[in-house]
């Protein structure tokens, strides 16, 4: 080894020798300026930790007194960004104008230490364009789990367009809008607005049963009085309320049992959906929902099927001009005829020249109150069974 790699080699123990109180700040500080000199290479893990150190203990003050000590300080945010530690840096050093950085670490860790700070962060910040920009993203639904986590009652002015404005639901996904019901029930506001939305009639249908689930878990004991009476649970077997879904998550399933209960007549789940090449091909294939779906939105799908309708499998009621009407999926829909698969896989032809209005349903094809048909403890297998049913 040459006498100068030697050298480059040891400055970092160098460095944290000169951390010991026997050393003063003004070494402190020259040596910390020598490592912004070399300003295109990227900073060693082990002397970024280094750095990180110096920077802490010289504290806010001193380092933006400081050109040099500044400009090293850029380069650790630089370096430590979609961290923690880019998290710890812009809070302890009030380092403005990082509102991107942090939104990527609160969508990255949203239910983290340090995606709830760099959550805090953002809100408290004065940038509104890229709130507005990053709630409008592919990361929405991490940000606004980020926002319910802060304690922040800034987060509800966020969080409640989400559910109200038209135009904001049409560009979001129902994941994203049942994310923000999750986050603004963490809030005494949030939850209040969501209950007069519901009185005014304004909470819309597909949101209802997350609200439903939420809002009955509330600490706040007037909201959660209201939340029972105008959002009830849904009801199982012998109408008896089911157990909060954060209970059901907790209870264990026996899939085996579950697939039994999957091909039962009176569940009628075979009647619609295929497994594994056995079933009726009427509603979505489910050889491999449990890749797909959560133990918590499978729960979901059974208990509010009309609050996540798949692509592709929208039931559309087609009225004849006689007087008939048939409803199922419409799966053609050609110059002079529509296809339109009914419940038991068969197809019906129809005659455009003979249809007088075809309506988009609201409702799901699959029915609701299924959890009505089964005991408690069945459901939870019928859900471990699904949830198992995964890509090979």
């Amino acid at each position: 080894m040459s006498q100068g790699a030697e050298k480059k080699s040891s400055a970092p123990l160098q460095f944290q020798r000169l951390l010991r109180p026997t050393f003063s700040m003004k070494h402190l500080w020259l040596l910390l300026a020598a490592f912004t000199i070399v300003a295109a290479e990227p900073i060693p893990p082990e002397r970024l930790a280094t750095m990180i150190d110096a920077l802490t203990r010289l504290g806010p003050e001193k380092v933006h007194a400081n050109p040099k000590l500044a400009e090293a300080l850029g380069k650790v945010i630089d370096a430590t960004r979609g961290t923690p530690q880019f998290v710890q840096l812009i809070r302890e050093f009030v380092v403005k104008g990082q509102e991107t950085g942090l939104l990527e670490v609160a969508a990255k860790f949203p239910s983290d230490e340090a995606g709830v700070a760099a959550a805090q962060l953002i809100l408290a910040s004065t940038n509104r364009a890229a709130i507005t920009a990053a709630l409008a993203g592919t990361n929405a639904a991490a940000i606004a789990q980020s926002f319910g986590n802060t304690g922040d009652k800034r987060a509800v002015g966020w969080l409640l367009p989400l559910i109200t404005n038209a135009n904001v639901q049409l560009n979001h996904s129902i994941a994203v809008r049942k994310q923000a019901v999750r986050s603004l029930a963490q809030f005494q506001e949030g939850a209040a607005q969501m209950l007069a939305l519901e009185r005014a009639g304004k909470l819309s249908d597909d949101l209802k049963f997350t609200a439903s689930v939420e809002l009955n878990a509330v600490r706040w004991p007037e909201l959660k009085a209201e939340a029972l009476k105008r959002l009830p649970p849904p009801a199982g077997q012998n109408d008896k309320p089911l157990p909060p879904l954060i209970e059901l998550l907790k209870m264990k399933g026996d899939a085996r049992n579950g697939e039994k209960v999957f091909a039962r007549e009176e569940v009628g789940c075979a009647k619609c959906h295929v497994v594994n090449g056995r079933g009726i091909d009427f509603g979505p294939a489910l050889s491999e929902i449990g890749t797909k779906l959560g133990r918590d939105a499978l729960f979901e799908s059974i208990l509010d099927p009309n609050a996540g309708i798949s692509f592709g499998y929208e039931a559309w009621t087609v009225e004849m001009k006689n007087g008939d009407e048939v409803f199922g999926l419409v799966v053609s829909d050609a110059a002079v005829d529509l296809a339109v698969k009914l419940q038991g896989g068969a197809v019906n032809r129809l005659k455009k020249a003979d249809i007088a209005k075809r309506t988009q349903s609201k409702v799901s094809i699959m029915p609701t109150g299924l959890a009505q048909t089964m005991p408690l403890q069945e459901l939870v297998d019928l859900v471990d069974y699904l949830a198992s049913l995964k890509k090979k």
